[in-house]
């Protein structure tokens, strides 16, 4: 697998402020209110739970003692914490909050890449309407198919995965041809985008289809909202993409007009 480093951007016309906004929001969750991932009853209280969505109400569970099968060492898992504000909401609040360092120095990374080219040409309006919109629907996707596959819907879901998903769907329809820089083996080379963002979507897919068949390994990772963010992106990406006005010269009159 490659790690991308950077993409293309001569053609940026605009500074990206809303991008940068985004990139700044997660990270002081992440930092001051998550704090650096170890205040669970915070995390636990704005996190998307479905089976909160599904119902509409917030749901409230006790402390559990969870036992690591391998060192033996008792857990201390605190339950659904009370939820402030209306549930529905976690579905944007959990877009903003990450599970540790590396969760969300992957999703940041990615954003960091893609999304200013995204805002570009939709313009910071309809860019930030578009990623708030993804990141919803992905999170969705995550709720119904999880009751649908009959799993845990109690267990929370965050990340900004699923709104990053839907920017690289986009992304991949606009740019296929971009050149994206990679980390690869020993050296950095460059791809085209439809490769790089390629492998990443049949990498979901592959591990949505392990959860499909009832493999417990993936069920950690909330992939059905990755695919339906990347989904959502391909379809929505045209309507909010700025449409460029075509300017026709005006027709040459001839001498015998």
């Amino acid at each position: 697998m490659f790690i991308p480093l950077g993409d293309d951007n001569k053609d940026r016309h605009i500074t990206p402020v809303v991008n940068y906004v985004f990139l700044l929001l997660n990270i002081i969750v992440f930092v001051f209110w998550q704090d650096l991932g170890r205040d669970i009853n915070f995390t636990f209280a704005y996190s998307t739970v479905p089976a909160e969505i599904l119902s509409g109400d917030d749901l409230v569970t006790g402390t559990e003692i969870i036992r690591d099968p391998v060192t033996g060492e008792a857990i201390r898992m605190p339950g659904l914490q009370p939820t402030p504000i209306p549930v529905y909401l976690t579905l944007i609040t959990s877009m903003f909050m990450h599970g540790g360092i590396a969760h969300i120095a992957g999703n940041m990374l990615y954003l960091w890449i893609f999304g200013d080219n995204l805002e570009n040409v939709m313009g910071h309006k309809k860019y930030l309407i578009f990623y708030l919109v993804c990141g919803i629907l992905a999170a969705l996707a995550h709720v119904f198919s999880s009751a649908y596959l009959n799993k845990s819907t109690l267990v929370p879901s965050l990340g900004a995965s699923g709104a990053i998903s839907g920017v690289l769907g986009g992304y991949i329809l606009l740019f296929p041809g971009r050149r994206v820089h990679v980390w690869f083996l020993f050296g950095i080379i460059s791809l085209p985008a439809f490769l790089v963002v390629g492998v990443w979507f049949v990498f979901q897919l592959i591990n949505g289809m392990g959860m499909l068949g009832g493999n417990e390994a993936a069920g950690g990772v909330a992939y059905a909202a990755h695919i339906g963010g990347f989904i959502a992106g391909l379809i929505l990406v045209k309507f909010f993409r700025q449409r460029i006005p075509v300017v026709v010269p005006p027709k040459r009159r001839s001498f015998w007009q």
